[in-house]
């Protein structure tokens, strides 16, 4: 228990310094290194190694440099990145047919997606509310998406903890229940709601939520719930993973937490939901 305080204090310290400079490089940077690292777990735990890192090269090569761009500059060389990716890819598959996997090298790729438009649906916000005009709201949407996640997380493990009696999905995972689910939604939707009461007061007018009616707690509250719903699917999904392919934890970067997937799992899944929610509202001038 020290060790998981002990992470969580490090990382919450890590996570304050990146949110400082939410409008530098140093958020693309870090979010594609977490890209980068939750492919690489997936790599691992489908049985490749360290002698297979150059089929996880241009992986590694696409999240950076999809992070470090955005708008039309992205536009113009996604398609490019990601045909290039998959000529290497299939060159190598060609090559050492024997040798590789293509169940495993396609999982690989899957879950690099999902990875990568997960911490992109965190980066992109910085790209899409500018200080200069949304101040920090940028860090509230941030925070928001992972208030939604952590919320969750924590309030399933103590309501399933406490009152958990029937089974979620005993084959994935035996330890869940519909009692933690339901300790989920209501997690995160309180996540959601202290998050966004703190940071209206400390931001006062500078804030897009000052020009927000009660309307917006309401969208809260079912953004929450549908957040949680979002982030059981990562959690489950992940644990499907390691379920077949018989390991623990993804990795051991946040000891006492496990890796990057441990930790980011749901957050995965919930983050695009937030961006996309944003999104709608900034079309509509909701905001």
């Amino acid at each position: 228990m020290k060790t998981r305080i002990l992470t969580s204090v490090v990382g919450i310290g890590i996570l304050a310094a990146v949110l400082w400079w939410v409008h530098t490089p140093i958020l693309p940077v870090a979010v594609g290194l977490l890209a980068i690292i939750a492919s690489w777990e997936i790599f691992h735990a489908v049985g490749f190694g360290t002698r297979d890192l150059y089929l996880l090269v241009p992986v590694a090569v696409v999240d950076m440099m999809v992070m470090l761009t955005a708008g039309e500059t992205l536009q113009l060389i996604a398609i490019p990145m990601v045909t290039l990716m998959a000529v290497y890819l299939a060159v190598c598959l060609i090559r050492k047919s024997q040798e590789i996997s293509f169940e495993k090298l396609g999982s690989v790729v899957f879950f690099s997606g999902v990875a990568l438009l997960g911490f992109y649906s965190l980066r992109w916000f910085a790209y899409a509310l500018p200080a200069d005009t949304y101040h920090q709201d940028a860090v509230y949407f941030i925070l928001l998406g992972l208030c939604f996640a952590w919320g969750g997380d924590t309030g399933a493990y103590f309501i399933g903890r406490s009152f958990g009696k029937h089974k979620l999905a005993p084959i994935v995972s035996p330890k869940k229940t519909v009692e933690g689910a339901f300790g989920g939604v209501l997690g995160s939707i309180l996540g959601g709601l202290l998050l966004t009461f703190i940071f209206r007061a400390a931001m006062g007018s500078e804030t897009i939520l000052a020009e927000t009616g009660d309307w917006y707690y309401l969208a809260l509250v079912i953004l929450g719930a549908l957040a949680s719903v979002l982030g059981m699917v990562g959690d489950l999904f992940a644990s499907v993973i390691k379920r077949q392919h018989q390991i623990k934890d993804y990795g051991h970067l946040f000891p006492g937490h496990g890796g990057v997937m441990d930790r980011f799992d749901s957050v995965l899944f919930i983050a695009p939901l937030v961006s996309g929610a944003v999104r709608l509202a900034l079309y509509f001038g909701l905001f």
